[in-house]
């Protein structure tokens, strides 16, 4: 072990196991805020200053929030998505900013199928309703779903994970694919037959419609009144993305006045989603963004991570690099 690298400190700030620190204390100083010494945040604060490298997720991190990480190298973001940072100031500043793409491409897309079935057969309003002791007669119209195969399943941003969907549509439930996006997808227009189609043809030919979308200025409320409006009055929307693609209090709206069937959601504009009009409808799924919450997708994810801040903090291009540009190898 050099001396260099035995100098630089990991502020290891969530998602990453006792196991993995012990990995990182292999090369580096690591820091991890402890619950019982106090308040982490406090901790976090503390230890900022010294920190070459972070790790972790869940954290808004920018230039009021880094300003005393004078040594800060790079930012191991364990998501894909990396919204929740300031990715202008990190290239000012020369930070390396990675994420763990891929490891959870095929988790996610279960769970966005999961939502597709569980709205489209009221799984979670009638499991609520069977606890409840009111199953007393065979199930009559009122609480019937809608089926799932061979429906129009509308896929919104044909990345990695909306591709994975979509397999799961064609493939398994020969539902027919539309597509929209900034480009065309000829493998899997020739692969599962899908048709590409601009966002408001696709929004009123679909009978589901699964947001996949990255989050940014171009995709905040990309679904909104309007939008809704598009949409079949039998159509279910899911949002596996980030919740300000889409307008929450316009979807509340739509949903009330069954504008549209019904929602599938893993994610919202703010969260956790203490308080919301949402838990008092029925055609709404919660689920409190679960999209990679399964134990082997955690663990890859925070391994991805863990060895994309090693690779930067001894001087190695790191495999997932977000700011490729800073990068002084």
């Amino acid at each position: 072990m050099s001396s260099s690298t035995t100098q630089k400190t990991v502020l290891a700030f969530s998602r990453v196991t006792p196991a993995m620190v012990e990995r990182l204390r292999q090369d580096f100083n690591v820091i991890v805020p402890d619950p019982s010494l106090g308040d982490i945040n406090a901790q976090f604060e503390e230890a900022l200053p010294h920190a070459h490298g972070l790790i972790g997720v869940g954290r808004k991190l920018g230039r009021n929030s880094l300003d005393s990480a004078k040594h800060l190298e790079v930012v191991s973001s364990v998501s894909v998505g990396y919204d929740n940072y300031d990715v202008d100031y990190f290239n000012e500043r020369g930070i390396m900013l990675t994420n763990t793409p891929d490891v959870l491409t095929e988790s996610t897309a279960d769970l966005g199928f999961t939502l597709i079935m569980s709205s489209a057969r009221r799984v979670a309003e009638l499991d609520a309703w069977t606890k409840a002791g009111e199953w007393k007669a065979s199930v009559g119209p009122a609480l019937f779903g809608t089926d799932v195969h061979g429906k129009t399943l509308g896929i919104v941003g044909m990345g990695n994970i909306g591709a994975a969907v979509a397999r799961r549509g064609r493939l398994g439930f020969n539902m027919p694919i539309l597509y929209s996006g900034n480009s065309r997808k000829t493998e899997l227009e020739q692969e599962l037959g899908a048709q590409f189609r601009t966002l408001d043809q696709l929004l009123a030919e679909a009978d589901f419609v699964c947001l996949v979308v990255p989050l940014s200025e171009k995709t905040k409320h990309l679904i909104g009144e309007r939008e809704l409006k598009l949409m079949k009055k039998s159509a279910i929307l899911v949002n596996i993305s980030r919740g300000p693609v889409v307008d929450e209090v316009a979807l509340i709206e739509a949903l009330q006045n069954n504008t549209i069937r019904g929602a599938g959601l893993d994610v919202y504009e703010k969260e956790p989603l203490v308080e919301s009009p949402l838990f008092a409808l029925k055609n709404a799924v919660t689920l409190p963004h679960i999209g990679s919450a399964t134990h082997e997708t955690r663990e890859a994810m925070a391994n991805r991570a863990l060895d994309n801040l090693r690779s930067a903090l001894l001087g190695e291009r790191p495999q997932d690099l977000v700011n490729p540009q800073v990068f002084k190898g």
